[in-house]
């Protein structure tokens, strides 16, 4: 399976939060899927530390690489066609960060793995 993570998904994985699901914890450990970090979670933690919201252990980009490496994560970088896909998504809600995620899932044939119910309307794959 081609997996991509939403935020808190890579948040609470890289912690072992008991959070996440069974299902979700299975394709994680799951060596024969790709996984992919999308550079919009990376954005999207960037500024919520900046903005006291959200606190991690180290600096962000050691953070990210070592979680990277750790789990040979995929990094998904934002193109055009992720962008223009964000204009043909209906307007569920305002959220600029799933919603660039959602237009990569769509751009790229990913399932989405994430609790956020909102992502269900916009009929992208989901796993919880």
């Amino acid at each position: 399976m081609r997996l991509l993570l939403d935020t808190h998904t890579f948040i609470w994985w890289a912690n072992n939060d008991p959070s996440l699901s069974p299902a979700v914890t299975v394709a994680l450990g799951d060596r024969n899927n790709e996984i992919f970090l999308s550079a919009v979670s990376t954005w999207e933690m960037a500024i919520k530390i900046a903005l006291g919201k959200l606190t991690i252990a180290q600096p962000l980009r050691s953070f990210v690489l070592s979680q990277i490496a750790l789990y040979q994560f995929q990094p998904l970088t934002i193109t055009y066609d992720h962008t223009y896909q964000v204009e043909s998504l209906p307007a569920h809600h305002n959220d600029p960060f799933d919603r660039l995620l959602i237009a990569q899932a769509v751009v790229e044939d990913l399932v989405i793995l994430t609790r956020d119910e909102q992502f269900g309307k916009y009929g992208v794959p989901l796993l919880w």
